[in-house]
C-alpha cells in the first residue's frame, strides 16, 4: 500500500512523527508535509505564480520525508502531481493535528483541507486530531487504537465520490477512551475571536508563538494594533449527544464522514418548487 501523509502543522510537529510512524506497518510512506505551520487553510492552494520551494530532506526505516512550502490542500496536489506520478496513492492520512477538528473547526480546518483535496482526485482520506494543542501533546492513544479503525475504514471504502473521513481523538489516557462512536459534524461558533496580542496568553497555556509559525517579537508598523485570533466556542443548543464534539467530550473517540459536495438538495428542490426554474 502507497500511503501519503500531510498535515497542517508543519513537518517538524510530532503528531506527524507520530503517525508517518504507526503507518509504516500498512506499507510505503511518503511524508510531503508544509514546510511551516498552516493552520485554518482548510483547502486553500499557494497560487498567485508564487515560487514554491519544496526539499527532501530524508528516507530513514521505510518513510520517504519532505516538505513543500505551502498548504496542505497543496501538498497533496504536489504528492499528486510531482511524485505519485505512474500511480495514486492508495490512501492519504492527515494528521496528527495538534488540536482538536471536530464541530465547527472542521470548516476551517487545513488538516481536513488535505483529505478534501485528496477526495477531490478520487482517493481514499482521512483526517486524524487529538484535542490537545500542546507541542508534546501525548499522542499514544492513537497510536495504538488508530490502526484498527484504519483497517476498518479501508475494509470497506465508500463506492460514493467524495467521501473523506474526520476521526477525533479526547485527551484523555486510553484506558479512560470509552469506545468509538460515529456522529455528525457539530453546531456552534466562535465568538470574541480577536484579543490584544500578548506573548503572556500562550505562556499560560503551556505554548509558544513558535509553534504556530509566529515570532514572540512582534513589531508592529506605525498605526497598527495587533491582534490574536482565540475565540470562545459557543455551543449550539440544537446539537445532540451524536455531535462530534460532544462524543469527545463524553470520553470517545468520534468518526464523522464527510463530503465535499455541499450542496442541500431539499433546499434546491424547494427553489425549484418556488418556480425559480425560469427561461427568459
Amino acid at each position: 500500500m502507497d500511503i501519503l501523509i500531510t498535515n497542517d502543522d508543519g513537518i517538524n510537529a510530532k503528531g506527524i512523527k507520530v503517525l508517518a510512524e504507526t503507518m509504516r506497518q500498512f506499507g510505503r510512506v511518503t511524508v510531503i508535509a508544509p514546510k511551516t505551520h498552516q493552520s485554518g487553510m482548510s483547502m486553500a492552494l499557494s497560487m498567485g505564480l508564487k515560487p514554491i520551494a519544496y526539499k527532501k530532506v530524508s528516507e530513514q526505516d521505510g518513510i520517504s520525508w519532505s516538505y513543500l512550502d505551502a498548504t496542505p490542500a497543496s501538498c497533496v496536489k504536489f504528492g499528486i502531481g510531482r511524485i505519485f506520478t505512474d500511480k495514486l496513492p492508495d490512501v492519504v492520512v492527515s494528521g496528527i493535528n495538534h488540536g482538536s477538528n471536530a464541530a465547527s473547526a472542521s470548516c476551517y480546518s487545513g488538516t481536513l483541507g488535505a483529505a478534501e483535496e485528496a477526495a477531490l482526485n478520487g482517493i481514499p482520506a482521512i483526517g486524524v486530531s487529538l484535542d490537545c494543542f500542546s507541542q508534546n501533546a501525548d499522542f499514544s492513544a492513537v497510536k495504538e487504537l488508530f490502526p484498527d479503525i484504519f483497517r476498518k475504514l479501508m475494509s470497506n471504502l465508500p463506492e460514493k465520490y467524495g467521501i473523506f473521513y474526520n476521526i477525533n481523538f479526547p485527551d484523555i489516557p486510553k484506558d479512560k477512551i470509552k469506545g468509538i462512536k460515529v456522529g455528525y459534524q457539530g453546531k456552534g461558533k466562535w465568538i470574541r475571536e480577536f484579543r490584544e496580542w500578548d506573548k503572556s496568553f500562550f505562556e499560560e497555556k503551556n505554548l509558544s508563538p513558535e509553534m504556530f509559525g509566529n515570532s514572540s517579537r512582534i513589531q508592529a508598523e506605525e498605526g497598527e494594533e495587533i491582534y490574536v485570533m482565540v475565540g470562545e466556542f459557543v455551543d449550539d443548543k440544537r446539537n445532540t449527544s451524536e455531535a462530534d464534539h460532544r462524543i469527545m467530550g463524553d470520553g470517545y473517540i468520534s468518526i464523522v464522514a464527510h463530503n465535499l459536495d455541499t450542496t442541500d438538495y431539499d433546499e434546491c428542490d424547494k427553489l425549484r418548487k418556488s418556480g425559480f426554474n425560469i427561461t427568459l
